[in-house]
């Protein structure tokens, strides 16, 4: 796990510096290049998904229809506007997919979302630990954003999902990628698939019937989106499950000491 840790702290820091860069007028994709060229140059060469980069009403992805929306556009930031990085990069064969969540000065509304979301990271820890079904733990998710007055976002992906498994890569030279995607990762998470399928599994944590099992033992790359009023907010980080009769062992976040978590302390 240390090298899944590494590159989760590499990938996460990449947002930290690509986030302090940010200035009015630019772009997304700009902002996307950012990260890309960051990583590359700490040797990153390959990837689940290309860098991610949402400004404004785009970070709830409003009137989002179909996946080309998500890939970063020429929308321009202005001060106080929200914006989002994601990415997911693959580094000696371990692969993290982050969430970075800020504003270009002071935004109280993604502030309010931000400081939510460390409720969803303790329930959905608690629940897995408790064996639940993981189209269950979707719900009480979605249960627990309306109590809160906020829209879930992440029902806007492919295939609704909160979370997807990640696994380790083998590493190339060089490496392709379709729709922004890694094909290494793709054939990983297809082989997940397959072989999930015939024992009644899947790797994709979602609100429909094929998640309607108990937390599958691996690495899952989760992350819960809350959205209010054209405003966004989500982390994501990986939560280990293992087959551990001891709850505490049987469940457990990759890491703590990422910027959210810590902004959460420093706020208490």
């Amino acid at each position: 796990m240390q090298g899944f840790r590494r590159v989760q702290r590499l990938a996460y820091e990449c947002a930290e510096a690509v986030a302090a860069r940010l200035e009015p007028g630019i772009t997304e994709r700009e902002a996307a290049r950012m990260q890309r060229e960051w990583l590359r140059e700490r040797g990153v060469r390959d990837w689940f998904h290309l860098p991610f980069a949402w400004f404004g009403d785009r970070t709830a992805f409003v009137n989002f229809r179909i996946p080309l929306q998500f890939f970063p556009t020429n929308r321009r930031l202005e001060p106080g506007m929200p914006f989002i990085l994601d990415m997911a990069p693959v580094y000696e064969g371990c692969t993290a997919d982050i969430g970075y969540s800020g504003s270009l000065g002071i935004n109280p509304v993604q502030d309010k979302l931000m400081a939510d979301l460390e409720a969803h990271r303790e329930l959905i820890l608690r629940e897995v630990r408790e064996r639940r079904p993981l189209r269950e733990i979707y719900e009480d998710v979605d249960r627990l954003m309306v109590r809160q007055g906020y829209a879930n976002r992440h029902r806007a992906y492919p295939f609704g999902v909160i979370a997807h498994k990640v696994d380790r890569v083998a590493e190339r030279r060089w490496s392709a990628h379709v729709f922004g995607f890694g094909t290494q990762s793709l054939k990983g998470l297809a082989s997940d698939a397959l072989h999930g399928h015939r024992e009644g599994w899947s790797p994709l944590w979602s609100p429909y019937r094929f998640s309607d099992h108990p937390p599958q033992p691996g690495l899952w790359a989760v992350e819960p989106h809350l959205g209010f009023r054209g405003t966004g907010a989500k982390f994501e980080e990986i939560l280990v499950v293992t087959d551990s009769a001891d709850p505490e062992q049987s469940a457990f976040w990759l890491d703590d000491d990422l910027p959210h978590v810590r902004r959460w302390a420093e706020e208490k």
